[in-house]
């Protein structure tokens, strides 16, 4: 089994895919980089100093947003705050979780979330990039997220929004095959077309082309995690492995939220 290009090797640029800032269980992620040579992104837990890309705009609990290129990805409803909110804590992003967690449980679970998010072209995120996500915030796995967890959690998508819209170059709302492939190229994974090919068949919604901001999300995390499991049986770096039937195993299912 092998990659057919040598992989791992930072690209031109220095992009990187967004990296949660706590230490997990399964595997760690470290502070997020710089793109494209933009200054770095606001440490998670930190307000943005003025409004980012994609947050909605004052309206009724409920409405989308405008698509991609007027107002993005991210919060499809809002609501006033029906609470106080913590000391420390950033107005707007407690104003958006009081939003979210619809049952006043004080934390969100996957079906919340998930009706939370729109993608460019209005459609929700699929609930198999909702509980990716929130794997990695989920600290005590209680298969719901805190405020705190909310806040790691959505600096995170904010991350992940400004390399989707470096990459989403006719602004469509969406990524192509070729700037698919160019991702992940920025990212160090060169993989061959195949791949690429592999990777929109499965992430992109039924009968489409072309994958959206949450299948973006999620393809470029199972190419993530899959290259950096297969890395670890890569002793000499030549980009090839002999494994068993159960080593083959290990890594696929190893590598699933």
């Amino acid at each position: 089994m092998a990659y057919q290009q040598p992989y791992g090797a930072p690209a031109q640029g220095g992009y990187k895919p967004p990296q949660q800032q706590q230490q997990q269980q399964q595997q760690t992620y470290g502070a997020p980089q710089q793109y494209g040579g933009a200054a770095p992104p606001p440490q998670y837990g930190q307000p943005q100093q003025q409004q980012a890309y994609g947050q909605p705009q004052q309206q009724a609990y409920g409405q989308p947003q405008q698509p991609y290129g007027q107002q993005s990805y991210g919060v499809s409803q809002q609501a006033p705050p029906s609470q106080v909110p913590p000391p420390g804590a950033d107005p707007q992003l407690w104003s958006w979780f009081v939003a979210v967690d619809a049952d006043r449980s004080g934390e969100c679970n996957p079906q919340e979330i998930q009706r939370a998010l729109i993608n460019g072209d209005w459609s929700p995120f699929s609930l198999e990039t909702v509980q990716l996500m929130m794997t990695l915030f989920d600290r005590d796995g209680s298969g719901s997220i805190s405020f705190q967890e909310f806040v790691s959690l959505w600096k995170y998508i904010e991350d992940w929004k400004r390399i989707f819209k470096q990459f989403d170059r006719d602004n469509s709302g969406t990524i192509n095959r070729a700037e698919l492939r160019q991702a992940l190229s920025a990212f160090g994974f060169n993989v061959s077309d195949r791949v690429v090919d592999v990777v929109v068949k499965k992430f992109a919604k039924k009968g489409a082309v072309d994958i959206t901001f949450d299948s973006f999300i999620c393809g470029c995390v199972t190419v993530k995690n899959l290259s950096e499991a297969f890395q670890s049986y890569d002793q000499d770096r030549d980009g090839w492995v002999n494994m068993s039937h159960d080593m083959f195993l290990e890594i696929v299912i190893g590598t699933r939220a």
